[in-house]
C-alpha cells in the first residue's frame, strides 16, 4: 500500500488532502508543524483541528515542535528585510526551508515514508523528454498557489502530492461536507499567519523593530511630510502617507540607512526592467540565452510579458514589454509558460525609466 503524510493546518483544504488520499487507498499518516504561539490558524486552534479530523480519518497524528526553525528562517528573517528597508515574503520561504523539506525529512526518518501531500492548490507532472518534475497552475486560477511555491527543488516536487490542484475551491467545501469533516464551513485563512496572531503586520513588526520617526521627501529630497518608522511602508503604497500634493503620490523607495520614505508620481513607480536573486530554474534547466515568459511580480497580480535574461550566479535580468508599477525588492518574481512555472526568484532591485 502506498503511505503519505499529510501536512495538516487545521483548514478545510489540508483536511480535504487527507480524506481524498484515504479514500483513493493510500494508508495516511497527519502531521501538524508547530510553527508559533498564539491564535494563528497554523498553531493553537489549528493542532486541535488538525487532531480532530486524524481521528475522524482514523489516521495517526504527529506534531513537530518547528517554533525554532519558524524563529529563524521567517521572523528573523522578515524582522532583518524590513529592518533594511525591503518587503521581504515569507510564504515561498516558509513553504521551502520550514514546511516542505523538514516535512519530508520527518517521513523518511522517523515514519519510514517517502512522499508528501499538502493541501496547496497547484500540480505538479513529470515532463519525460527532460526528465523533469514540472509544478503547475492549479485548475482553479483564483485559488492558484504556484506563485508561493517556486522555489521548491525537484526532489521535493518528486516526493510531493497536490490532491487539490485539479479542484475548485466549490468542490473542496463540498467534499469536506460529504465528509462531515469538522473543517468543512471553517473561515479561509485570510492572510499571513503573522498577521493573523499579532493582530497586523505593523503590530507583529514593532514587536521587533523600534519605530524611528524620519523624512518624507520627494525625489529631489525636498522634505513633504513625516514618517514613524520606514518599515510601516512598502513601494507602491499610496495610502496613509499623510502628506498633501495636487496628485497622487506612492512610495517609489526606502532609505533605511538614511531613514527615508521616498515618493513619487505614479509614473516614477513604473519601471522597464529588474534584476532577480536566489533564482530556482523549477520545471526547465537554466537556459543559456534569453527566453520568453510571462512574469507575476506578486501574488495577486496578472502575468505579463517579459524577456528573461540568465546572468549566472543564480541570478536574471527581467525586461518588461510594457512598465510595471510598484516593483518591489523582496517580493517573488515567478515567470511562467502558459501553466507551467519555468523558474522564480527574489527581486533584487529595479531600475528603468
Amino acid at each position: 500500500m502506498n503511505k503519505v503524510v499529510v501536512g495538516l493546518s487545521g483548514g478545510v483544504d489540508s483536511s480535504v488532502a487527507a480524506a481524498l488520499l484515504c479514500n483513493q487507498g493510500y494508508e495516511v499518516a497527519g502531521l501538524t508543524l508547530w510553527l508559533m504561539k498564539g491564535k494563528g490558524q497554523c498553531c493553537s486552534e489549528g493542532m486541535v483541528d488538525a487532531a480532530f479530523i486524524c481521528e475522524q480519518l482514523g489516521i495517526p497524528h504527529h506534531i513537530v515542535d518547528s517554533r525554532e526553525v519558524f524563529q529563524t528562517y521567517i521572523v528573523d528573517f522578515l524582522v532583518a528585510g524590513y529592518s533594511e528597508g525591503i518587503t521581504p515574503l515569507p510564504c515561498s520561504q516558509c513553504n521551502k526551508t520550514v514546511k516542505f523539506g523538514p516535512m519530508l525529512q520527518y517521513a523518511q526518518e522517523k515514519l519510514g515514508i517517502n512522499k508528501i501531500a499538502t493541501g496547496h492548490y497547484a500540480r505538479i507532472t513529470y515532463n519525460q523528454e527532460t526528465g523533469r518534475y514540472q509544478l503547475r497552475r492549479a485548475v482553479d486560477l483564483s485559488k492558484d498557489q504556484s506563485y508561493f511555491l517556486y522555489d521548491l527543488p525537484q526532489e521535493l516536487l518528486a516526493a510531493t502530492i497536490f490532491p487539490l490542484g485539479d479542484k475548485l475551491k466549490t468542490e473542496t467545501r463540498k467534499i469536506a461536507a460529504e465528509y462531515s469533516l469538522k473543517t468543512a464551513s471553517k473561515p479561509e485563512s485570510m492572510d499571513l499567519c503573522l498577521v493573523e496572531s499579532n493582530g497586523s503586520m505593523r503590530a507583529f513588526l514593532d514587536k521587533y523593530i523600534t519605530p524611528q520617526k524620519g523624512e518624507i521627501v520627494d525625489e529631489s529630497g525636498k522634505v513633504l511630510g513625516q514618517h514613524d518608522g520606514v518599515h510601516h511602508y512598502t513601494i507602491g503604497q499610496r495610502r496613509g502617507l499623510g502628506i498633501a500634493a495636487a496628485e497622487p503620490l506612492y512610495v517609489i523607495g526606502l532609505d533605511a540607512v538614511r531613514n527615508r520614505v521616498i515618493v513619487g508620481t505614479r509614473d516614477s513607480a513604473n519601471q522597464t526592467e529588474c534584476t532577480v536573486q536566489r533564482v530556482n530554474w523549477v520545471s526547465i534547466a537554466e537556459p543559456s540565452a534569453p527566453i520568453r515568459a510571462e512574469v507575476q511580480i506578486r501574488y495577486r497580480s496578472s502575468a505579463t510579458p517579459v524577456t528573461v535574461i540568465p546572468l549566472g550566479n543564480s541570478r536574471v535580468k527581467l525586461v518588461f514589454d510594457e512598465p510595471e508599477f510598484s516593483i518591489t525588492p523582496g517580493q517573488a518574481a515567478v515567470w511562467y509558460d502558459g501553466d507551467i512555472v519555468l523558474g522564480g526568484g527574489v527581486i533584487e532591485r529595479g531600475t528603468g525609466e
